[in-house]
């Protein structure tokens, strides 16, 4: 009985959270786009969006610049993954690694950079003008934004694609192969159907992330798409102006309609094969001719995707840098300034970030017990709320916390006498854990998973709680997922802009990312701006290698001990209250 109590009290805990910070501002935001002034039902607003041509404008161009960005994450990722995987030659695993790298520096940032490198007066254009006499013109107006996001957000096409591929059974190749189907047919007609759902899966991803994209846009100039929209008419015409609510709700529709055409387009299709082929098929070794082509094109896309990194670190360190292929001269002074003047804004992002990811991963725990271990009724709905996170924009999150909690004030015991709730760092923190919850219940569920029932069962046979049982068993068990999702919600809330710049109320409670943004507005802090975004890369790098190698310890460490082995250490530490201490 009182075990039943507590999953119920965990449930209600969990289900307050999501109501409270994700359900309820969300709810407010959709609710206020179809209220008129009197509070009345209308769909005014909506008709008064279309009518405008600036919004129709933002509308038609955020919609070709998440569909263009997808197509040409899709050609630099395609080759990428099918080059790696297919075929046998030296750095296969290193090239796919390096391949991810674009993840872990903030797109406005990476903007900067390839600004510098490929713009109309970049390294680039001024190579091509001296000894060619034309440029290219990749960096201007939305096609500048495109290629910005298709290199940055690629990496989730491959990694997905690179899985399905590896699942395919060889079978099916071989016996393609033998029928006659070769070369561009065979990948085309059989192995890239085989793989669509990875290949899907990664495409919807970018959609919806260059959809609710808002920093890249605006450090770029170009405020006619839907974000900076709705971010221009809240900051500057304030709370009340439906048109920001209107903006957000059509965002929040898309990309929940962008993953379920996703879902829609590959029911009723069977992708299954009898065997995996990673174990199935040997790679295939290409002629003299095939490895110069494929490596000609690997180095060309790493060099393309790398650009930014390259761009970003050039520029903390230039002195000077205009109208040059490279600086003028270098410095270190662009990094004294930032130790100097933005050493809080260090701090601020360890704590929030780190706040937001433990809040997470507790959050993650709880519900992926819940819904594995217990029969609480409707537990899959804390599931299915927790996950529809991904589908709300940032900035649209941050909106509805504005408007939900508008005069909220503290307790004076908290804060002192008259302190916002909005005004208050609490809300960034908040902010950051409901958007990068679903990345840390999705490895604490997958963790949970492979942990065997007869574990909890054999310590609670020898005396253990329910509670002492999860402390002392589970947890440890699930130690490499719960450290994977940590590490995934600390490193993507480091370089989270969209709901930033909407909740940061004074400089001193600024975040890197809301720092990296202000330095990059204005070219004399450029160069300081590249400095802390370095020093981002570096901590997110930093902590990426670590939960890998800690990850793979950890799992390496339970996969040499058999589950019988294991048990009964585990069970008597929990029945014991003085073991293991």
């Amino acid at each position: 009985m009182k075990s039943r109590a507590g999953v119920w009290l965990a449930g209600g805990l969990v289900l307050a959270f999501l109501l409270l910070f994700f359900v309820l501002p969300v709810g407010r935001v959709f609710i206020t786009a179809f209220l008129d002034g009197d509070g009345t039902f209308t769909l005014g607003h909506f008709s008064a969006f279309f009518s405008q041509g600036l919004m129709r404008e933002a509308f038609f161009n955020s919609l070709y610049v998440a569909v263009m960005s997808a197509v040409f994450a899709a050609l630099i990722a395609v080759p990428l993954a099918y080059f790696t995987v297919r075929f046998d030659f030296r750095g296969a695993i290193l090239i796919q690694t390096l391949g991810v790298l674009p993840l872990i520096m903030p797109p406005f940032v990476g903007a900067v950079a390839l600004q510098l490198i490929f713009g109309r007066s970049g390294s680039i254009n001024l190579l091509l003008q001296d000894h060619f006499g034309f440029t290219l013109p990749i960096m201007e107006g939305l096609n500048g934004v495109i290629f910005v996001e298709a290199i940055h957000y690629f990496p989730f096409i491959l990694m997905n694609l690179t899985v399905a591929l590896r699942n395919i059974d060889g079978a099916m190749e071989e016996a393609a192969m033998n029928l006659g189907c070769k070369g561009w047919r065979l990948f085309w007609r059989v192995i890239f159907p085989l793989a669509a759902p990875g290949f899907v899966a990664g495409a919807s991803l970018v959609f919806v992330k260059v959809f609710d994209d808002l920093g890249t846009p605006l450090v770029m100039g170009q405020t006619n798409l839907l974000a900076p929209q709705a971010y221009l008419r809240i900051t500057q015409v304030g709370l009340e102006d439906p048109m920001g609510y209107v903006i957000s709700v059509i965002m929040i529709a898309f990309s929940i309609g962008a993953m379920a055409l996703s879902a829609r387009a590959l029911k009723g299709r069977d992708y299954s094969t009898l065997q995996k082929g990673g174990g199935s098929i040997q790679r295939r070794k290409l002629g003299a001719g095939g490895s110069v082509a494929a490596y000609a094109w690997i180095i060309f896309i790493l060099l393309l995707t790398l650009s930014p990194h390259i761009g970003v670190l050039l520029l903390s360190f230039a002195k000077v840098w205009s109208f040059a292929p490279l600086p003028d001269a270098y410095t270190l002074e662009h990094y004294a300034t930032v130790f100097q003047d933005s050493s809080g804004m260090i701090k601020n992002t360890l704590l929030y970030c780190g706040l937001a990811a433990l809040l997470d991963v507790v959050l993650g725990v709880t519900i992926a017990y819940l819904i594995l271990r217990t029969q609480l009724p409707a537990r899959q709905w804390l599931d299915w709320i927790a996950t529809a996170s991904l589908a709300v924009p940032g900035i649209v999150l941050a909106i509805g916390y504005l408007r939900l909690f508008k005069g909220v004030m503290l307790p004076e015991w908290m804060a002192g006498p008259g302190v916002l709730l909005t005004s208050t760092w609490v809300m960034i923190m908040l902010a950051y854990a409901v958007r990068r919850l679903p990345y840390a219940l999705r490895s604490c569920v997958a963790a949970l998973q492979q942990v065997h029932v007869s574990l909890e069962e054999a310590a609670e046979s020898l005396g253990a709680t329910k509670l002492r049982t999860i402390r002392r068993v589970v947890v440890p068990l699930m130690a490499g997922g719960i450290l994977a999702g940590f590490v995934t919600s600390f490193i993507t809330a480091a370089v989270e802009l969209s709901a930033t710049i909407l909740l940061v109320s004074a400089d001193s409670k600024a975040p890197m990312s809301y720092g990296i943004y202000l330095y990059m507005q204005s070219v004399s802090g450029r160069g300081p701006g590249a400095a802390l975004g370095v020093l981002a890369i570096i901590v997110v790098a930093i902590g990426t290698w670590l939960s890998h190698l800690v990850v793979e310890r950890t799992g390496q460490r339970f996969a040499a001990r058999p589950v019988d082995d294991r048990l009964p250490p585990l069970a008597l530490a929990a029945a014991r209250p003085g073991e293991g201490k």
